[in-house]
């Protein structure tokens, strides 16, 4: 059985009556003097080795055996900042890992530790995919990079089933009437009406300005200028009439270059707890935020809006959008249905 690489570290050599710096790279033992015999100079030698050799010097991949998970976790945060708009749920994803990793190689990552992260975590399945998800891009990243020899496997839980849990008019009506009484905040109804009348994610609505919103050609452009491409697309819409009188309304209030949706002109970090305070003043259950987004492809199946135009209002792959809307479509297979029944034509076969 291969030794266990325990990374560089102070090593006495008595037939050289000297302190040797010993570490293991690409499988192969590697030693450093320190040119001295004295522990504690040998110790000031090997911290200065360790900050200007140990991580820096090196011209290659290195082996997932001689690496830290937390150093990529960190080189992957550092390398991620200012590129990911949700940067926020990156950085507790790091921090849960964190804890759990500590002084583990990037060798160790198999399918038995990450279950075992799991059940130390004691979160919901989506939770630890999404932090488990974030380790799998570091390994990635670092071996599309250059700093290790070869990726890792990161065995990740099943994603959750799709929640099909979408608002009724009656109960939008409910929760935004909720959002103004005088213990809810002033931004809440405003981001209410445009997730449920755009159909867009948290974030993006959070990291709205007005520079974004052409209320005279009437569009939104959700995307941010320079923001790295993600899966996630934001796009571009026109802006539903029942929305445009709200948004005129709240551009007088609002500055030139400053956010759709703030308090007291900063930018908010979240409204979960406002909104859910809100459902339960209505006495709605099992709403979020998200679920307006939800709302928003239910409404448009609901009513018969083609598939092409309403995946591209809400930025939503067709796939996606039939695969989890598409039974609220009223015509859903209704012509093959009405096919799978109808007697064939009869085909008359003319003699020769």
């Amino acid at each position: 059985m291969a030794r266990r690489n325990q990374g560089p570290r102070l090593r006495w050599f008595d037939r050289r009556e000297c302190f040797y710096v010993v570490w293991t790279e690409h499988g192969r033992s590697r030693e450093c003097s320190t040119g001295t015999a004295s522990r504690e100079q040998a110790e000031a030698f090997f911290a200065n080795w360790m900050q200007d050799k140990g991580r820096r010097t090196s011209t290659g991949p290195s082996d997932p055996t001689e690496v830290l998970v937390t150093d990529l976790l960190a080189e992957y945060a550092e390398e991620r900042d200012g590129e990911v708009f949700a940067g926020d749920r990156i950085a507790y994803a790091i921090s849960a890992l964190t804890d759990f990793w500590q002084g583990r190689k990037v060798s160790e990552v198999t399918k038995l530790t990450c279950r075992a992260y799991a059940k130390k975590r004691g979160r919901a399945p989506g939770t630890v995919r999404r932090e488990l998800g974030a380790l799998r891009a570091a390994i990635n990243a670092a071996h599309d990079n250059g700093r290790i020899t070869r990726p890792v496997a990161v065995e990740l839980p099943d994603p959750p089933k799709s929640r099909d849990r979408w608002l009724t008019r009656q109960e939008v009506a409910r929760i935004i009437r909720e959002a103004r009484t005088p213990q809810a905040r002033l931004y809440l109804p405003m981001f209410i009406l445009i997730g449920i009348y755009t159909g867009r994610r948290k974030e993006a609505i959070l990291s709205l300005r007005w520079p974004q919103v052409d209320l005279e050609n009437k569009t939104i452009n959700f995307e941010i200028t320079g923001r790295k491409p993600t899966k996630k697309a934001r796009g571009k819409i026109r802006i539903p009439d029942r929305l445009l009188p709200h948004l005129r309304r709240l551009r007088k209030r609002g500055t030139d270059l400053g956010y759709v949706i703030h308090e007291n002109g900063k930018p908010l970090g979240d409204v979960q707890r406002g909104f859910g305070a809100a459902c339960e003043r209505a006495k709605i259950e099992g709403a979020s935020p998200h679920t307006l987004r939800h709302t928003a492809a239910t409404w448009l199946m609901q009513k018969k809006t083609d598939p092409w135009q309403a995946a591209g209002f809400l930025s939503m792959s067709l796939t996606t959008l039939l695969k989890v809307y598409g039974h609220h479509h009223p015509d859903l297979q209704k012509e093959a249905a009405d096919n799978i029944g109808r007697r064939p034509n009869s085909v008359r076969v003319m003699s020769a």
